[in-house]
């Protein structure tokens, strides 16, 4: 099969670009009041992926494993602060940006560097062109799934303290009283892996296939990509929840909510 990619212009960028706009004027119309945050989002969008094309261009011609690093180290900085602004209640003090990114670096950084060196084997290992848009397919899904892990678990047990309470007086360990939001933190994740291909084809098969990847290769990428993103994704979530759980228990199996903060504003 011939590779040819069908080139856009930035007057093809505008035009699709009236969905936008006709959404934020559905918006108007019904007084939903999301128009701005919808407008405010496509245009951040627009600035940081012409951003990251520039960045990527020059890292791309680089090949540098400190240049790489340190945009590696860029991502999950950034991930990390929007792990703490998805939270309605946010764990005290350093906790509340340290528990996210912490285990965010644990598992994208950990499951990237798997595949680079079984499954991809570029050379050298770090080359840019392989290692950041890896990761950063797992790393969102890493702050997606922490995001959510975090945000379930604090409003749950605020919402059923008394029964997370009881438990614990009657003698369950703070593992087991949580057991049912660690397992809910997982869910997303295998709500996903079990869609596609049926409901959604992923982004980065479209892409390939658009680009001129025979399909069965599209396909056999994808597979590791969803393994990679299943794996990295619930090593984080769980690693993230059973973190959470420490932090608001103590040594004696006590419900410590006092470390929580008050409720962000919507």
């Amino acid at each position: 099969m011939a590779s040819y990619y069908v080139t856009l212009s930035y007057w093809d960028l505008a035009l699709a670009s009236v969905l936008v706009l006709i959404d934020a004027g559905l918006s108007l119309i019904f007084g939903l009041k999301i128009h701005r945050n919808l407008l405010i989002a496509a245009i951040r969008m627009s600035v940081q992926l012409t951003l990251i094309g520039l960045v990527l261009t020059a890292l791309l011609s680089l090949v540098s494993p400190l240049w790489t690093g340190l945009a590696v180290l860029a991502m999950i900085l950034f991930a990390g602060q929007e792990v703490m602004q998805r939270q309605d209640r946010r764990l005290s003090g350093w906790w509340s940006f340290g528990l996210g990114t912490g285990c965010m670096i644990m598992a994208s950084v950990l499951v990237t560097a798997f595949a680079l060196l079984t499954a991809i084997r570029p050379s050298p290992w770090y080359d840019p062109r392989y290692a950041i848009p890896l990761l950063g397919m797992i790393l969102g899904n890493c702050m997606t799934g922490i995001a959510l892990g975090l945000n379930t678990l604090t409003t749950s047990l605020m919402l059923r303290r008394s029964s997370v309470e009881a438990q614990l007086m009657l003698g369950a360990t703070r593992w087991d009283a949580a057991a049912p939001v660690t397992r809910g933190a997982l869910m997303p994740t295998i709500n996903s892996m079990s869609a596609t291909g049926l409901v959604s084809l992923p982004g980065m098969m479209t892409g390939q296939i658009l680009s001129g990847v025979p399909p069965v290769e599209a396909v056999k990428y994808q597979i590791l990509v969803m393994f990679l993103i299943a794996g990295g994704t619930g090593f984080g979530a769980v690693a993230a929840v059973l973190g959470g759980v420490y932090r608001l228990t103590d040594a004696r199996h006590r419900l410590r909510l006092d470390r929580l903060t008050a409720a962000q504003p919507i």
